[in-house]
């Protein structure tokens, strides 16, 4: 069966899809497996139940192992990652710009946001038929809208003329093949789909991990930047409206940065403050299995029983920081050095610049099994969205100065002044490289800029024709992935990305 036909029979059956979010107000769910779609949504609990299906498939590329994880597909292709995980081929093919369309990593993608679609779909579509409080279908559709859009976002910026599907399908639908949709046509949706979220009555704030409204807001600042951007080149009007809706969620006082990079990583900060919204784990139940990816390779640190040296940050990369800058200093973002497993006063030389930022210290060192959520939206990056985009429309202002000295202040470097527009554009830059790297960001800004950040002469380059530090050189080709093999040999009517 193919993958196309796989992802819509998901929609068919989607109660056997009912699991856990991780977040501690919807980890209950009854057994499923009598249900069908014509059965199920009758109650109130099926229509909650049906939206936390949705958030599922969030989780799916996080899964890491001595195969790697899909995660690192935008991290390797950054030019700023390596591995020491050789059976990892995926990753290789990415970092060293040999990729093909058979990689696993990109058919992960496509199959668990297609299923995640899906479910948005069979939810939005027959949650209203569910005799219940209306504000509560209104609140749930929201958060339908806004996955739905998380997902269609990330598709098209990764793959480029997908399939757009707005209707629950079955294997007896008449469109199991569809064609694929222009860019255009889906960020339309996109931005429906947030709009329609906004309007749902969501709170500001959800610290059991659901979408909210910062979410919302946060997520279509970041759509308009990037229509602004390659490939729509929107322009100053879309800067515009990012700049509008970042400034909504500064003005709204419901975000802060955290005080320490520490907090970055403590599960006990999980979706508040800064993290505006997080892809949701939680220990003993569904921990973050991405712990064994980012420590070294065999160094006999860790309780994991895995340290699979999967991906870790270039020293030329960590080597271009301002030395000043607290973000690059040992056990801020990266780490270059743990205490032994048996013997915690046996400090270990790790030979290289690993990722500490995403490190769950307790998980390491006594339970193996994280309670760490994964990062999506944070308030940081907000911050720096708003300084670029208000920059791009009026120059340099006291309002885009604070956002990304507010960044700088934290990393302990002086505030930016006195700047032009060409040069405050460049600097706001360089701090989403530094301040956002290794948490699916990095690469988005690269193909929505057409740029790419030389760690060598601290300058942006052209992407296409960038040279990363260790040699390979990015192609037009690299603008996209590669379609999954298997969809272009079973729908004829998708056309492989130029180049693969």
């Amino acid at each position: 069966m193919n993958g196309i036909t796989k992802k819509y029979k998901m929609l068919a059956i989607v109660a056997g899809t009912l699991w856990l979010t991780g977040c501690s107000d919807f980890l209950n769910e009854s057994d499923p497996s009598n249900f069908t779609v014509e059965n199920y949504f009758t109650k109130p609990e099926h229509a909650r139940s049906s939206i936390n299906a949705i958030y599922t498939n969030l989780r799916e590329p996080l899964v890491s192992g001595f195969g790697g994880g899909a995660w690192m597909m935008t991290e390797f292709g950054t030019g700023l990652a390596q591995t020491d995980l050789g059976q990892a081929v995926n990753s290789y093919f990415i970092k060293d710009l040999r990729n093909t369309s058979d990689n696993g990593y990109g058919v992960n993608y496509w199959q668990n946001y297609y299923r995640g679609i899906g479910n948005a779909n069979l939810s939005i579509e027959k949650i209203p038929t569910i005799a219940m409080d209306a504000a509560e279908i209104k609140k749930l559709l929201g958060e339908a809208h806004f996955l739905r859009a998380f997902y269609y976002f990330n598709l098209v910026r990764m793959f480029g003329n997908i399939p757009l599907v707005t209707k629950p399908m079955s294997l007896q639908s008449t469109e199991l093949k569809p064609a694929a949709a222009t860019p255009d046509d889906v960020y339309k949706l996109i931005v429906e789909d947030l709009k329609t979220a906004e309007a749902a009555g969501l709170p500001w704030k959800d610290i059991s991990g659901k979408a909210s409204m910062g979410a919302v807001k946060s997520l279509l600042a970041k759509v308009y930047l990037t229509m602004a951007g390659y490939p729509l080149q929107k322009g100053a009007a879309y800067y515009d409206l990012a700049a509008k809706k970042a400034e909504e969620v500064i003005d709204s006082k419901q975000f802060k940065l955290f005080d320490t990079y520490a907090d970055l990583h403590n599960p006990a900060k999980k979706n508040v403050d800064e993290n505006i919204f997080m892809i949701q784990f939680k220990t003993q139940i569904l921990p973050g299995s991405w712990q064994s990816a980012i420590i070294p390779y065999n160094k006999n640190i860790s309780q994991y029983s895995d340290e699979t040296g999967g991906i870790y940050a270039t020293a030329d990369f960590v080597k271009s920081y301002d030395p000043a800058d607290l973000r690059a200093k040992e056990k801020q973002f990266f780490f270059t050095k743990f205490t032994n497993e048996k013997d915690r006063n046996q400090v270990v030389d790790l030979g290289g610049y690993f990722i500490y930022k995403h490190f769950d210290t307790v998980a390491q060192t006594s339970t193996a099994n994280s309670d760490l959520n994964w990062p999506v939206i944070r308030y940081a990056d907000v911050l720096l969205m708003y300084a670029e985009a208000s920059n791009e429309v009026n120059g340099p202002s006291a309002k885009a100065y604070d956002a990304v000295n507010a960044t700088r202040t934290r990393a302990e470097l002086p505030n930016l002044t006195g700047l032009s527009k060409d040069q405050l554009r460049e600097a706001v830059w360089k701090e989403r490289w530094y301040e956002l790297c290794f948490e699916n960001i990095t690469w988005f800004d690269m193909v929505r800029l057409r740029k790419a950040f030389n760690v060598t002469t601290k300058q942006f380059d052209n992407y296409v024709g960038h040279k990363f530090s260790y040699g390979p050189v990015v192609t037009e080709r690299e603008l996209l992935f590669p379609l999954p093999t298997n969809e272009i040999r079973n729908n004829t009517n998708l056309i492989q990305n130029k180049g693969y």
